[in-house]
């Protein structure tokens, strides 16, 4: 919630439908936060480096590359768990009260879509068709915080909307809808931005810690979690810690690896 409302503090910009352009919003934020939101003073990750790859052939992206590699190496997953607003958008999703899938091999399948959405959306498309693929197929945080609120704002951006916009619009619902029964499901299947931090997974300097010395290999804490981890802090765990309270050793914790 605080990472939510310090990404998105232009308050002013809901109001009259704009979008801030002030000096820090070339900075990158390291959660998924749409550009294009009215609230957002920084710019997102992912957002930035599809536009640093469209220009890559007249000049290397080192800043976004360079950016992501710092929240990489520093925070790897941390944070999806607490530094990302539309996960926070999910989880809120998840209270609803009904019947949740629980996890699976399908959806332990399905988490290496993401990685998939990465090499092909983020990467692929923008180099060899100079078009930003994730952000203008998929990206619902993008619809969500960014299209919707625009366009309730300002009339004249109604009369532009067109199949695209329709598309997006069908993919923000299912995501919105997945995510009640799901837990975080976007994060787990589609997120390209969780994708290139799961890669990070290994060497990321904070996150989750198990005392092998204590851990008897119960797994109540892989039973436990709601992502589709194989152990504490691979390249699913989002390291939010729930499952240090489930330990009956005391073997879990969060700090510096």
């Amino acid at each position: 919630m605080i990472c939510a409302l310090l990404y998105n503090c232009n308050f002013v910009g809901f109001a009259k439908g704009t979008i801030y352009q002030g000096e820090i919003k070339g900075v990158c934020v390291p959660g998924l936060n749409c550009y294009s939101c009215p609230g957002a003073i920084g710019s997102c990750p992912l957002g930035s480096l599809q536009t640093a790859l469209l220009s890559s052939r007249y000049r290397f992206p080192y800043y976004i590359l360079g950016m992501l590699l710092l929240f990489g190496v520093l925070f790897g997953r941390v944070v999806c768990g607490f530094l990302c607003p539309f996960g926070l958008i999910q989880e809120l999703l998840y209270k609803i009260p009904t019947k949740k899938m629980k996890k699976n091999k399908w959806t332990r399948r399905l988490s290496y879509l993401k990685y998939v959405i990465l090499v092909v959306f983020v990467i692929g498309i923008p180099l060899t068709m100079a078009v930003p693929g994730f952000c203008k197929y998929i990206c619902p945080a993008g619809t969500l915080e960014g299209g919707v609120p625009l366009i309730l704002a300002d009339e004249r951006l109604q009369v532009l909307l067109g199949g695209l916009f329709t598309w997006k619009t069908v993919v923000l619902i299912a995501v919105i809808v997945t995510a009640v029964f799901i837990f975080r499901s976007f994060c787990r299947f589609i997120c390209p931005l969780g994708a290139f931090y799961a890669l990070f997974h290994k060497i990321s300097v904070v996150g989750m810690r198990v005392d092998e010395e204590r851990c008897n290999g119960c797994n109540a804490c892989v039973h436990h979690c709601k992502m589709d981890v194989k152990k504490v802090g691979d390249a699913e765990c989002i390291q939010c810690g729930e499952c240090r309270h489930v330990c009956g050793k005391c073997a879990i914790s969060f700090g510096k690896k």
